[in-house]
C-alpha cells in the first residue's frame, strides 16, 4: 500500500466471514494500522481475530465489536471507542449483509424489513458514523460498500435483496458527493456470485448442493449457467479489489466496480 497509509486505521462490517474476513486478512498484510472488526457473531469475530494473529497481526492492533449494524446506539458507542482507541479512521468496508430468496407475492413483510434493516439501514448508520471520523483526518478517507450484481439486473425471487442493494448504490453516490470536499472517497463493489457462507442460508442453494453432491459443485453449476466466464470470484478476489479502491492510488469516487464474470452483460 502507498507509504502515506501504511498505518491506516480501518473498520470492516460483516467481518466474521466471507468477504469481510478476507478484507481483514488483506488489510492486515498491507497496513500496520488498527483494525476494527464488526459482526453480529462474537464467535465468528474471535475466530477471525485469532486467524489474523496467526498471520502476525499483533492483538493490540485488532478490536472486535459484536453488534447488529442496524443498532444506532451501538454505532454511537463504536464512534466513541474508535476516537478514544485510535484517534482517527482512514478506511471503511461497509460489508454487512443478509440474503433472502422468495417471490414478491410470497415475501413476508418481516423478512423484507429484516433485509432492509441490515443491508440498507446498517449501511446508512455505518456511513453516518465513519464519515465524521474521516473528516477529522487531514488525509481524508476511503469507503467501499459491498453491493451486488442483483442491484443491476432484475431476477425473480430476490426482490428484497436486490432492492436493498440498489438502494445502497444510490446511498453510495450521495455519500461520494457529500464526502468529496473533505477528500473522502466512497465507492461500491458489485459482485455476482461469490463463494461465501451467505449462499448456504438459501433453501434453493441447499437443494442444488444436495443434487450436485457438494457446495463446490453447486457453485460450478451456477457459474456455468449464469456467467460468460463460467466462474465465480472467491472472497479473496473481491477483497483485493476492495483494497485497491481504498488505496490513495485510486482517485475514484462515486463508482461501482462490477465483478460478476459477465453476469449483467
Amino acid at each position: 500500500m502507498d507509504a502515506e497509509r501504511l498505518d491506516a486505521v480501518a473498520i470492516i462490517t460483516g467481518a466474521g466471514s466471507g468477504i469481510g474476513a478476507a478484507c481483514a486478512r488483506d488489510i492486515a498484510r498491507r497496513s500496520d494500522g488498527g483494525l476494527i472488526l464488526v459482526d453480529s457473531s462474537e464467535e465468528a469475530l474471535a475466530a477471525v481475530a485469532n486467524d489474523l494473529e496467526a498471520h502476525n497481526a499483533s492483538p493490540e492492533r485488532v478490536s472486535t465489536l459484536a453488534f447488529d449494524v442496524a443498532d444506532q446506539d451501538r454505532w454511537r458507542h463504536a464512534a466513541e471507542f474508535i476516537a478514544a482507541q485510535y484517534g482517527r479512521l482512514d478506511w471503511a468496508v461497509v460489508n454487512a449483509g443478509v440474503a433472502h430468496s422468495s417471490p414478491i407475492a410470497e415475501t413476508d413483510l418481516v423478512d423484507w424489513r429484516r433485509v432492509m434493516s441490515t443491508n440498507l439501514d446498517g449501511a446508512f448508520l455505518t456511513l453516518r458514523t465513519v464519515m465524521p471520523l474521516m473528516r477529522k483526518n487531514l488525509k481524508g478517507g476511503a469507503v467501499v460498500v459491498t453491493a451486488s450484481a442483483s442491484a443491476l439486473k432484475a431476477e425473480p425471487g430476490v426482490a428484497a435483496y436486490g432492492a436493498s442493494k440498489a438502494g445502497l448504490l444510490q446511498l453510495m453516490r450521495v455519500a461520494a458527493k457529500e464526502g468529496a470536499p473533505d477528500n473522502i472517497r466512497v465507492n461500491a463493489i458489485a459482485p455476482g456470485g461469490v463463494e461465501t457462507p451467505m449462499w448456504s442460508s438459501m433453501p434453493w442453494f441447499q437443494d442444488l448442493a444436495r443434487e450436485k453432491g457438494s457446495e463446490r459443485a453447486a457453485f460450478d453449476a451456477i457459474a456455468q449457467m449464469a456467467t460468460p466466464l463460467a466462474r465465480y470470484a472467491g472472497a479473496d478476489d473481491i477483497a483485493r479489489l476492495i483494497v485497491m479502491l481504498l488505496s490513495d492510488q485510486s482517485p475514484i469516487t462515486g463508482a461501482t466496480l462490477v465483478v460478476d464474470g459477465g453476469y449483467t452483460l
